[in-house]
């Protein structure tokens, strides 16, 4: 056989291995994409259409006893961090992803409401972290954030970091969170915070288990988007057609406390300061995927001056249920 007609087989033989490789890792996409049985969405919001996506965890789910939990995080069915007084006569339930841009606009427009009805024993708020947005875009700074946060709340100082974190919220495309060194250094912003403790919790993932936990809650919930809030149960996407505005939180609060004592007084967590009353700026959305201008609502989408719960744009006001969409929420 001449050196010739030998090359050309071995060429052959070459390009057909290759092409059984590239058969094999396409089937092997294939069984993974099956496997990691994302469940998609449609949503329409604000008359446009948004598609939520929430993956289930790459990992069996563990038993109970298999998970990490902070001090004085709750376990269980939907595992969540308590902050404020727990004799508070109302209780703020939040659904919500540290990379997902309508969470942000939330926190911004209702975190100082939040903080001071928090701080005057009226409100005690119950935060549930859950990693859309890791699940759809892929990456994993939604699970390494809200891990970080876990670890911070080992410290007393899950509020302070937590605002940190969404003060400091990456554009969505970019996955910074996942770089465990940068939440570090956004942890130095919060006085005492970095410690032995906290950077060996965040670089083992301490608490990786606990927020898988908290997603397949999520996932099985019913809900559809980020950030979900209730107020001592009602969803407040459903509140006003969803136009619902810091001010209409803080009435509804202290309606519900007339005839109750507030819980006990406790100083402001480590790191922080009492926020002043709420100014009035509004909240920002449900997370539609996608940021918004100005304020937006509890609906998700952008909004003009004030946005709400709900999530599509809006003119003077927005919702709290656009949340997050496209390819989250």
């Amino acid at each position: 056989m001449s050196q010739k007609n030998h090359e050309g087989k071995k060429s052959a033989r070459e390009r057909l291995q290759e092409e059984r490789a590239r058969e094999r890792a396409r089937a092997r996409r294939g069984r993974q994409a099956i496997v990691a049985g994302a469940v998609v969405v449609v949503l329409a919001v604000a008359g446009g259409i948004a598609v939520w996506a929430s993956s289930s965890s790459e990992k069996p789910a563990a038993n109970d006893n298999e998970v990490a939990v902070p001090k004085k995080a709750s376990d269980g069915a939907r595992p969540a961090v308590p902050v404020g007084a727990a004799g508070a006569p109302s209780t703020l339930t939040v659904w919500e992803d540290f990379r997902c841009p309508a969470c942000r606009q939330f926190e911004t427009g209702f975190r100082p409401v939040i903080h001071e009805l928090e701080d005057s024993g009226r409100l005690k708020s119950e935060y549930h972290l859950v990693t859309i947005i890791d699940g759809n875009a892929g990456g994993q700074g939604s699970r390494n954030a809200a891990n970080a946060a876990l670890c911070a709340q080992d410290a007393g100082k899950f509020r302070a970091y937590h605002d940190v974190l969404y003060t400091h919220q990456p554009p969505e495309p970019q996955d910074k969170f996942a770089d465990k060194q940068y939440l570090l250094q956004l942890a130095g912003k919060v006085k005492g915070l970095v410690t032995p403790a906290f950077t060996k919790c965040v670089n083992d993932g301490r608490y990786n288990r606990f927020v898988e936990k908290s997603n397949d809650s999520f996932a099985g919930s019913g809900y559809r988007g980020t950030p979900t809030v209730l107020l001592n149960g009602k969803d407040l996407s459903k509140e006003k057609g969803g136009q619902f505005s810091p001010a209409d939180l803080k009435k509804m609060v202290l309606d519900a406390g007339k005839a109750k004592q507030p819980g006990k007084k406790s100083a402001p967590p480590q790191g922080q300061q009492s926020a002043a009353p709420h100014t009035g700026a509004s909240p920002q959305g449900r997370h539609p995927g996608r940021s918004a201008a100005p304020p937006a609502d509890l609906n998700g989408g952008s909004a003009a001056p004030r946005a709400g719960l709900n999530g599509g744009s809006a003119a003077p006001r927005a919702g709290l249920n656009g949340g997050s969409a496209v390819p989250h929420p």
